[in-house]
């Protein structure tokens, strides 16, 4: 029998990383005492789902626990942590985390603070230059990276236009883990067509410039980018995002969902 729990972390330490789709393996919904913390704990909104759309809810350990059911298949409502993030006034010095226990393991799933794009991960870059050339990697825009003037460009009108708030919010819609392997699997709530986020504060002209450069088989399609979540889990910080979304069949006034999946090794 493959019973799966979902629960919520706790650690420290830097890593990058990447996730992928789940392919279905066995995965369950239990998570046991989801509680929201963090530097500001109560900047947060809980989503809850019917078959179509997303709708905010009371913020009570009932709903938050609801929410959290979900799998890839159905990945129903989220809590988003730092829900301010793209308000006048947000405090972007401060993070809101979603933490609890995995197996016999404690994990945080954090929001993220402007300092943690400064981060160096791998490759001696930091956070921010590692994740926004991935991305442009990603969907089609290499060579956007690989001349300096554009990358440099494309930077800046992210930077300033609160690109970094926008992916810092994350919306945590499952935390699962397979008995079997043990690999942990994170939801992530997102836009289905993230291009518009990403794009925020170019000019059509410099737009029309960027999309000039993307590759044949990109064209026509949506730029996929989910929200960044840090986890500290079994002592070591990593930063989780993926750049690849499933349709969640649901939407909400702003946007159509899109399922983002971040999968890594658990412990025993």
């Amino acid at each position: 029998m493959k019973a799966t729990i979902k629960k919520f972390l706790l650690s420290v330490s830097v890593v990058a990383g990447v996730g992928a789709i789940s392919t279905g393996a066995a995965l369950a919904a239990s998570l046991t005492n989801p509680t929201i913390g963090g530097t500001s704990p109560t900047d947060y909104t809980i989503y809850d789902a019917d078959a179509t759309k997303t709708f905010s809810v009371a913020k009570t350990a009932a709903n938050l626990q609801k929410v959290l059911g979900g799998d890839s298949s159905s990945p129903t409502g989220n809590v988003e942590l730092a829900a301010s993030s793209e308000k006048s006034g947000f405090d972007f010095s401060k993070n809101t985390t979603l933490s609890g226990t995995i197996g016999s393991k404690n994990i945080v799933i954090s929001s993220l603070k402007s300092s943690d794009w400064s981060t160096v991960v791998a490759g001696g870059q930091t956070l921010l230059d590692t994740w926004l050339k991935a991305n442009l990697t990603a969907n089609g825009f290499s060579s956007v990276v690989a001349n300096s003037s554009a990358y440099a460009l494309a930077k800046s009108r992210f930077t300033n236009n609160i690109g970094r708030q926008r992916f810092s919010d994350p919306n945590i819609s499952y935390v699962n883990q397979n008995d079997s392997t043990l690999e942990i699997s994170i939801g992530l709530a997102g836009h289905l067509d993230a291009t518009n986020l990403l794009l925020a504060g170019m000019t059509p002209s410099e737009q029309a410039i960027l999309f000039s450069m993307r590759s044949p088989d990109k064209q026509g399609q949506p730029i996929q980018a989910s929200e960044i979540v840090k986890v500290t889990y079994n002592g070591i910080n990593s930063y989780r995002y993926s750049f690849t979304a499933t349709p969640s069949g649901l939407s909400s006034p702003d946007t159509v969902k899109g399922n983002y999946e971040v999968k890594f090794s658990g412990a025993n």
